[in-house]
């Protein structure tokens, strides 16, 4: 009987021991889910506010051909 109430005590203290630290790492994930999607709604506001810009130079950079000779071509004679 004294040592099943031991066994009881020790596992109610692994329980608890276990609880705190099983604890402490749920807040340190929730604390890198917030982070992760603070970082996110960054990136995508950052989008949002370039979108137009970048869309308007990279049509500008393929629609302004300036045709012209390359440096190195020479013309065989």
């Amino acid at each position: 009987m004294e040592v099943e109430q031991y066994r009881r005590e020790r596992e109610q203290e692994f329980q608890s021991k276990q609880q705190a630290a099983m604890g402490s790492q749920g807040n340190l994930s929730a604390e890198v889910e917030q982070a992760t999607r603070r970082q996110v709604q960054g990136m995508q506001s950052s989008q949002q506010r370039n979108r137009e810009r970048v869309l308007a130079q990279l049509l500008g950079m393929v629609c302004d051909v300036r045709p012209q000779v390359h440096p190195n071509y020479r013309i065989a004679a």
